[in-house]
């Protein structure tokens, strides 16, 4: 896997921000746009996903955690794929534990595939974290959950959709939060009306509160 952008802490890093991108793009599509929000403690580390073979797009080798078969809501899914990215996210998690970040001071977040795999991650981690930030994404393998949870119920999670998504379907997005918050706590769900498969600067002033009552959160021992 290719190096991860890093956005280092301007002050004395008490924080840190995982976020994974979408199909076919790299850590630095959003490096910027998060250093714009995340507050200056926290470094925000963006990695890039693997190449390889995406079926979704006719077998065509681009940037992904996983391999992408179909975007239809109960379709097949990449299962062993996606445990190993999930693995990859831990290790990325453990590393910055290891560094004297705890677990409650590391937000996970993601775009489209890359929400998919920050929901997956931090739903599977044995450690309740800040926060999970889901941009126009959907849970993956939804049918093994509640059962799959190991994380708190109460870890926080903002999920965000546009209601004119053509590729993650709005719809999707809508189920997904549904089935979340029949097992946790501290969801919330949040339509951009008119927004397309993107982000837009009232999205991402909602990232920025959503990371900093996170971090309030922590701190006040919520999800120790």
């Amino acid at each position: 896997m290719a190096a991860p952008v890093i956005v280092e802490a301007t002050v004395k890093q008490t924080a840190t921000l995982i976020f994974m991108h979408g199909l076919g793009d790299t850590g630095h599509g959003w490096s910027s746009a998060l250093a714009a929000v995340r507050p200056p403690f926290m470094k925000v580390i963006c990695p890039t996903a693997p190449t390889q073979p995406v079926s979704l797009n006719a077998g065509f080798r681009m940037p992904s955690w996983f391999d992408l078969k179909t975007l239809d809501i109960g379709g097949p899914e990449d299962e062993p794929g996606i445990r190993a990215a999930r693995d990859d996210i831990h290790g990325m998690i453990n590393k910055e534990v290891s560094a004297g970040i705890p677990a409650n001071r590391i937000v996970l977040g993601g775009f489209s595939q890359g929400g998919a795999l920050a929901l997956y991650s931090a739903l599977t981690y044995e450690q309740p974290l800040a926060g999970v930030v889901a941009l126009s994404c959907w849970l993956p393998l939804h049918k093994q959950f509640p059962d799959a949870k190991v994380s708190s119920d109460d870890v926080p999670i903002f999920q965000a959709h546009g209601d004119y998504d053509p590729v993650v379907p709005y719809k999707f997005g809508q189920l997904s939060a549904s089935l979340l918050k029949s097992f946790m706590k501290n969801v919330t769900f949040k339509t951009y009306s008119g927004l397309s498969h993107s982000s837009s600067d009232e999205e991402m002033n909602d990232v920025k509160n959503f990371i900093t009552l996170s971090l309030l959160f922590s701190l006040a021992g919520h999800n120790q």
